[in-house]
């Protein structure tokens, strides 16, 4: 037996010693709420982002400072899919309105945690394709928030809402409620 050496993977750091809840203490809490600062923060982004469209009449016009046609128009050029631009630009403000609401979906859906993984995709998808479009040509392109926002939706695709979320709240009554349990 090797003296003052532990052979389990775990030391007493970070265990559950009486002021944790039993699953794990504090890293384990830390573990089940990582995502929820990163939801809030997408949610909140995203409706805001949505409502801004909304609320901006010149937003949806088809030419004009700060129209999603002028825009469209501006990166057309010097996007990875000129072809989406093109599709977007036979219909500017379908296209904004498209955004806008989409925007707003994703947000509420992450903020609550409705459908979440359904709705970090809707998030990851407007992402990529406003990396794709809008800010392709920004250089370096870690400059570009459009990237970075599509690899913050990657975790709430792979893991869920996660806590405090009509997800999580759905998931335990289906288990509460389960044919067979008493």
């Amino acid at each position: 037996m090797a003296h003052g050496m532990r052979t389990d993977p775990h030391s007493g750091y970070g265990r559950d010693s009486g002021g944790g809840n039993g699953r794990g203490g504090w890293r384990g809490t830390a573990q089940r709420y990582a995502l929820l600062p990163l939801r809030i923060f997408l949610g909140v982004t995203f409706i805001y982002a949505g409502l801004d469209k909304l609320t901006d009449a010149g937003f949806f016009q088809a030419s004009g400072a700060g129209s999603i046609g002028e825009q469209m128009s501006n990166i057309r050029d010097v996007s990875a899919l000129p072809e989406l631009v093109d599709l977007a630009l036979k219909s500017p403000a379908g296209f904004g309105y498209a955004i806008a609401f989409g925007e707003l979906a994703v947000g509420v859906g992450t903020l609550l945690g409705v459908l979440g993984r359904l709705a970090a995709a809707g998030g990851a998808v407007i992402s990529l394709s406003l990396w794709l479009t809008v800010s392709w040509a920004v250089k370096p392109y870690y400059l570009g928030n459009d990237l970075a926002y599509l690899m913050a939706w990657l975790p709430l695709v792979l893991g869920g809402a996660g806590v405090w979320s009509v997800d999580a709240w759905w998931a335990g009554r289906r288990h509460r409620f389960r044919p067979g349990r008493g």
